[in-house]
């Protein structure tokens, strides 16, 4: 995933059916934690190697094997990214025994996957990870991620998880345009609006688009507004690269910081980001408003997966289990994100009504990359992104 520096009416709510999934130095490895393979003498399966709660027993049995741990190694998870600060709090309100250990909040998708690799059998790998689908797809290749299926784990559309559990899709959101009206007379609606001279210097990207996740989506839905397709992402390439030389698009990476301080004053990124900075730096000076781009609608998910190697693996499973229940589904509701099992919810009842009522308005029909279109847009953006922007 892309962090918070690097890294949504009735409202139009994202088809849990159709949505996309997309998005160092090691010391010595530590002996291999203990529970990671095998089973016990009454044949229930170690935490390492349980692909559902039934194989530990249940959720009982679950919670005693995660606070006999006592430690849970999350990774590149912001506060202000998706409401991850609530969640965090809320999960260490529940299972106090189960201390969390977050490291590097603005870390990529990519640092995660290199910090699984680097520290294979360090008891500060992480354990579990939240990733843009294509190193959620890269990384399940790479046989890095242990196969769990979640309690409700059948209500995850077939479209929006790996078939062996190996990753599964979270939350999702547009691609939006935010903009501060205080410093912007007339904020832009669209990518064509974008290269007006009245913005230069003021157009901004959440990252590095062939490391981050909302990048990447910023210039998918580039493309989309510029003729291109899936198939072919040269032209939102094209786009910002013209963008760049009209002195609209600047090399500032859009946080935060920069959009409380006026440095990205237009910013490219998720809706549910740009409309949580909306809330959070109201009264502050900012009058940030959010608008999903009509001629470029593009919408993803993110990804969660559990480290194969993870030093913490029933507190890895305990992790996801909450996450995937009624009460982490809305609090990533509460931070604007469309969560994975919210077309369920809403059915049954337990979505948080307030909190869908507030996600930002969509027009128009998103669409959505085949795994392959994702694939070949992943490697035109690392051949030529870079030159394009130079």
């Amino acid at each position: 995933m892309l962090s918070s520096s690097a890294r949504r009416g009735a409202a139009v709510l994202l088809s849990a059916a159709v949505l996309t999934t997309l998005s160092a130095c090691g010391a010595a490895p530590d002996p291999k934690p203990a529970g990671t393979a095998g089973g016990d003498a009454k044949g229930k399966a170690q935490p390492g190697t349980a692909t559902s709660v039934a194989d530990l027993g249940g959720m009982e049995a679950l919670v005693a094997a995660a606070e006999k741990e006592g430690a849970l190694n999350v990774i590149a998870l912001p506060p202000d990214w998706a409401n991850y600060g609530e969640m965090v709090k809320a999960f260490q309100a529940k299972y106090p025994k189960v201390k969390i250990a977050a490291e590097n909040p603005d870390a990529s998708s990519s640092d995660e996957i290199a910090a699984v690799k680097s520290r294979k059998g360090q008891k500060r790998a992480p354990d579990v990870l939240d990733l843009g689908i294509a190193f959620a797809r890269s990384g399940a290749a790479e046989d890095l991620f242990a196969p769990y299926k979640v309690t409700a784990w059948d209500k995850i559309p077939a479209s929006q998880k790996d078939v062996d559990g190996r990753w599964y899709n979270d939350y999702g959101g547009y691609v939006s345009i935010g903009c501060d009206a205080a410093r912007i007379p007339t904020c832009p609606q669209t990518f064509a609006d974008l290269m007006k001279p009245e913005y230069k210097g003021k157009v901004a990207l959440n990252g590095n688009p062939t490391k981050s996740g909302s990048a990447f989506g910023g210039v998918y839905a580039a493309a989309l507004a510029n003729k291109g397709s899936f198939a072919d992402i040269q032209p939102g390439i094209d786009f910002f690269g013209q963008l760049k030389k009209s002195g609209n698009f600047i090399p500032v990476e859009s946080t935060p910081a920069t959009v409380e301080k006026g440095e990205t004053p237009i910013s490219i990124d998720w809706d549910y980001l740009n409309a949580g900075y909306a809330e959070q730096f109201k009264g502050k000076g900012v009058d940030w408003k959010v608008s999903v781009p009509s001629d470029g609608v593009y919408a993803q998910y993110y990804s969660q997966a559990i480290n194969k190697d993870a030093p913490n693996p029933a507190a890895a499973r305990l992790w996801m289990e909450f996450l995937y229940s009624p009460e982490g589904q809305n609090i990533w509701l509460k931070g604007h994100a469309r969560p994975v099992l919210l077309p369920g919810m809403t059915a049954d009842g337990t979505a948080d009504k307030d909190a869908v009522t507030k996600l930002p308005q969509v027009q128009g029909t998103p669409s959505f990359p085949a795994s392959a279109e994702l694939d070949k847009a992943k490697a035109t953006l690392a051949e030529k992104w870079d030159k394009a922007l130079s």
